[in-house]
């Protein structure tokens, strides 16, 4: 089975929250069903060249969940509703900037839980204004920038992740913005956040997101004309031999498959 093949058990009625092929909740109160936007087959979903794992048998649905219902929980719902209004007064409807507010897992069942706000590209930076300047908001420090690709998620398969905290009021939540293979461009927070500037380059390093705005927008890892950006999951694998103790240990691409 390939990564784009769905087998007809996978539905996202049949994923639990656990992403295991099963019996969903659909009870109104607990979150919205989980999209299946991907299966992977082997421990690491790899393509072309075999599964070197042992493991070519697994068969994992790789999930993404865009949205929780109201009441969120603890501090959560305070911080939407004041971001909501502070956006309201620069003339930016929440609705348009914010695709969707999830946390996860749910608040009444974890300790652990983590607040993520999808964010539309053109509104970014408005949003990353709102955040920091607000004094009940005041997130004040971006921990970077990193990428994700998700191949399977059809028309915004590149995410861009943002860790803010609030050391004021010692919180912490995620932004997250998706866009497509085909137009990977977001705004740069660097006027915001001055220090995503080498996040920013390494998320287009090894992503291909193309940070709008950024003052000097270049590789920061690879060599200046590299092919291609290495951590997106469509990228070939390869490599050199390693040797050792007189052994050598063949390129992923050249690895014989265990499955």
């Amino acid at each position: 089975m390939t990564d784009d093949a769905t087998p007809d058990d996978v539905t996202p009625g049949g994923i639990t929250p656990g992403g295991d092929i099963g019996a969903a909740p659909t009870d109104p109160g607990h979150r919205k069903p989980l999209e299946v936007v991907d299966v992977r087959t082997g421990m690491f979903g790899v393509q072309g060249s075999g599964d070197t794992s042992g493991y070519g048998g697994l068969v994992h649905p790789v999930t993404m969940a865009y949205a929780s219902p109201r009441p969120y929980g603890g501090w959560y719902d305070e911080a939407v509703d004041i971001l909501a209004e502070v956006l309201a007064e620069a003339g930016v409807s929440f609705d348009a900037a914010i695709n969707g507010v999830l946390v996860d897992p749910p608040f009444a069942t974890s300790k652990y839980s983590e607040l993520t706000l999808h964010v539309a590209p053109e509104h970014l930076v408005a949003v990353c204004q709102a955040l920091r300047d607000d004094q009940d908001l005041r997130f004040e420090l971006s921990l970077g920038v990193s990428g994700v690709h998700y191949p399977g998620d059809v028309g915004r398969e590149l995410h861009a992740v943002y860790h803010l905290t609030s050391i004021t009021h010692s919180r912490s939540l995620r932004l997250e913005v998706s866009v497509p293979d085909g137009d990977p461009h977001i705004p740069s927070t660097t006027t915001v956040y001055p220090t995503n500037d080498w996040h920013e380059r390494e998320t287009w390093d090894f992503f291909g997101i193309i940070f709008d705005g950024h003052p000097a927008l270049a590789r920061i890892e690879m060599p200046d004309d590299w092919p291609g950006h290495p951590q997106r999951k469509d990228y070939p694998l390869g490599g050199i031999p390693v040797e050792y103790k007189g052994a050598t240990v063949p390129p992923p691409d050249q690895r014989r498959s265990y499955s």
